[in-house]
């Protein structure tokens, strides 16, 4: 059995599952294969030389992991992947911003991952890399003589030509992506951009559905949308913790149907739009008025980048506009919440909600509405309304889909949503069980794996160097 080398910015601690579902999937396909996980472990040091790669076992997995400087943080975290990568793969052009610098940084900082990963690699080991931070690893690892067969998930979008080809050295990050044996998109729109691009810039053509020949080169590029620990997820809204919170949901105010979001503080989401539309709904059913209350749950993320601070003030002013001009001494319009939330009150937050609402701009998959759904009451579930371009979209088809960008659309669809017969609502919420346990964390982790396998000789048991 060969073993697995997960790379990604960040790991997860392996004795709590605080880091997510995803987190823990990951964890259980390492402890199955035996394996090592290496990332950034969140710590900043003055200088490069302060840098060492620090490791710790659990059971047979490695964690290995090791910071970065602060002008690290600065230009390649901040810098390259989020003023840069982060907004050009949303489609948000007017927002990217980049640097020389930057992209010497972002550079430096993958040669330093391809340099501290290579010694600690088995020939048959088979690696996995994560998301936009990583993008040209393989090609670092490639260049110091790793063979081992690599793949590459891409979490976020991944945008169209005519976008991709607006960003600053975008043919060197496209062929730092052919350097991985296996690419993996989250939907078929991702993919269709990706292969759009090759085709047209580069020449390469379709030998298979997922086989992709370009520059002389044979890789597998596929679908493998990402999913949740269904019954995990479940489970943990309907213990009896779950049930007082429910209890205290319902008897908070004199609302009598909730409505849930749960987003990063990020412009990609499309909180603001979320908000006008709900204002857009108080004005067309003013009957729904001390009725129907709107929390916003909205943790805040990379607070030193400029958007990021604008879209928290566009969100504090917008929920202060709603609940001030609709708002009465015992109805909170709005409840606003700028912090972070465990998963088991979340959990039972959204199957106390009738409404799930999840309507960003652009988004790569979306698990919130994976999580609505497995959390609601099969007997009287709520009802998902999701935004088309959200990547889960693409397979929850029994959600009410929406345009987050018209606010008309969005108020009629919560209206809809709140008035929809209970034998309907369980129809759809059956329907979207059983597309969301069709996809869930172990098969999109499986199946990826799968795409990786290939005949190999003898494993070398011995790495270069311990860790």
């Amino acid at each position: 059995m060969s073993r697995l080398v997960v790379v990604s910015n960040r790991v997860a601690d392996p004795e709590t599952q605080a880091s997510g579902g995803l987190a823990v999937c990951i964890l259980q396909g390492l402890r199955q294969h035996g394996g090592l996980w290496f990332g950034w472990n969140g710590l900043i040091v003055e200088e490069e030389s302060d840098i060492r790669v620090a490791c710790t076992r659990h059971d047979n997995v490695t964690m290995a992991t090791m910071p970065l400087t602060e002008r690290d943080f600065q230009e390649f975290y901040l810098g390259y992947c989020n003023k840069g990568l982060w907004p050009v793969f949303h489609y948000r052009l007017d927002l990217a911003r980049f640097t020389q610098e930057n992209s010497e940084s972002y550079r430096a900082v993958n040669n330093r991952f391809a340099e501290s990963i290579a010694p600690l690699l088995r020939q048959s080991d088979l690696v996995w890399v994560h998301d936009y931070h990583l993008i040209p690893l393989a090609a670092g690892l490639r260049a110091r003589g790793a063979a081992n067969r690599m793949g590459f998930f891409l979490h976020i979008p991944f945008p169209p030509p005519d976008v991709l080809v607006a960003m600053p050295e975008y043919e060197w990050l496209i062929n730092s992506m052919l350097e991985y044996d296996v690419l993996g998109f989250q939907t078929k729109t991702d993919h269709a951009n990706f292969c759009r691009f090759v085709f047209g810039f580069m020449g390469g053509e379709m030998l298979s559905k997922d086989t992709l020949l370009v520059s002389g080169k044979r890789l597998t590029v596929s679908v493998f949308p990402v999913g949740i620990d269904v019954d995990d997820f479940a489970s943990m809204a309907q213990t009896p913790e779950a049930e007082m919170r429910i209890q205290k949901l319902h008897r908070r105010g004199e609302a009598r149907v909730n409505i849930i979001g749960v987003d990063r503080l990020d412009y990609s989401k499309g909180l603001p739009d979320r908000l006008r539309a709900f204002k857009r709904f108080l004005e067309l059913f003013p009957h729904h008025h001390k009725a129907v209350t709107l929390m916003q749950i909205a943790p805040p993320t990379r607070e030193d980048i400029q958007a990021y601070i604008d879209i928290r003030h566009e969100l504090e002013a917008l929920s202060g506009q709603i609940n001030g001009e609709f708002g009465d001494y015992d109805w909170t319009p709005v409840r606003y919440v700028r912090r972070s939330i465990a998963q088991e009150t979340l959990a039972a937050l959204y199957r106390g909600s009738h409404v799930g609402l999840v309507t960003p701009l652009r988004d790569g998959m979306n698990l919130v509405a994976k999580e609505y759904v497995a959390a609601q009451d099969a007997n009287d579930p709520g009802v998902l309304v999701l935004s088309r371009f959200a990547g889960a979209a693409e397979d929850l088809e029994e959600a009410l889909i929406v345009n987050p960008y018209d606010a008309d659309e969005v108020a009629q669809a919560i209206q809809r949503a709140i008035v929809m017969p209970r034998k309907e609502r369980i129809t759809r919420h059956r329907a979207l069980m059983k597309r969301i346990r069709a996809r869930d964390g172990r098969k999109w982790m499986e199946s990826f794996i799968s795409a990786l396998v290939a005949d190999r000789g003898p494993d070398d048991l011995h790495p270069t160097t311990s860790c």
